[in-house]
């Protein structure tokens, strides 16, 4: 057995040799109806963030991020939707090999919170889902491995949802990217789980044949947006293996504050 002296010698680990997998998701987007957003903010980062998903068994990691008016104006996609909703983004990391005990104990949960009047209604979900790890794209020279992404203050995440082209698959996606430079320090690519169907009712089902795309910027993304990830996007669709449906910079949100919340 290799010891943890040489393992970790190297800044590169694969996949493979991780102790620490991730191995499944949370992705949910959600907007707060008018007059309700720095409640919505405040309720989500002081209660719901922490007794929704944090304190859940095999929780590795989660992170907010925020879409303000300047990262709406730059958003993108084929499929009908008001691209003004979808203000707030929560990212969760589960580890490898538990989603089923993670997806009973957050099930059990949300609805408990439910009975405990711990939930807040005047907010919509956007799109919600449980995805599973597909693959894992570097930038030139990084070494970041997308288990550490959400701990690491990032200027933000580029989110991509992306369905397959005509006569195309998942799979000819993730071919793809491996052939490109990484738009992000580290970008992950994810397919669909099913929702458990005792969920919550408000929780809309969002599987389907699409994968997401989420890249980690050091920079601000909306900063980099027009010359980075707008370009990476439309490759997609020109290289013939996909159509974007959703493309978005969000910004790191900084808690305790509700810094940006007056800009949705």
């Amino acid at each position: 057995m290799e010891s943890n002296e040489a393992r970790y010698s190297t800044p590169n680990l694969p996949r493979e040799a991780r102790a620490i997998r991730l191995g499944t998701l949370l992705f949910t987007m959600v907007e707060p109806r008018p007059g309700h957003e720095l409640a919505y903010n405040r309720w989500y980062e002081r209660d719901h963030f922490y007794s929704g998903c944090m304190i859940g068994t095999y929780t590795l990691a989660g992170n907010r991020f925020v879409a303000t008016r300047e990262c709406k104006a730059k958003r993108f996609g084929t499929v009908e939707r008001d691209l003004a909703k979808g203000s707030f983004l929560a990212l969760y990391w589960i580890l490898d090999g538990h989603h089923a005990e993670w997806d009973a104990w957050g099930v059990k949960q949300v609805n408990a919170l439910h009975a405990e009047g711990r939930m807040f209604k005047e907010r919509d979900h956007i799109h919600t889902g449980m995805y599973a790890y597909e693959a894992e794209y570097n930038a030139p020279g990084s070494t970041m491995p997308i288990e550490l992404a959400l701990d690491r203050p990032y200027g933000g995440v580029a989110a991509f949802i992306i369905a397959p082209a005509d006569g195309k698959s998942r799979a000819d996606i993730a071919a793809w990217l491996e052939g490109v430079d990484s738009p992000g320090d580290v970008a992950l690519l994810a397919s669909p789980v099913p929702l458990d169907p005792t969920r919550p009712a408000d929780v809309p089902a969002s599987e389907g044949n699409h994968v997401v795309l989420v890249a980690f910027s050091v920079e601000d993304p909306c900063a980099v947006w027009d010359e980075r990830f707008a370009p990476f996007g439309l490759a997609i669709e020109a290289a013939g293996v996909g159509r974007i449906e959703f493309a978005s910079p969000f910004k790191s949100v900084v808690f305790g504050t509700d810094t940006y919340v007056d800009q949705l």
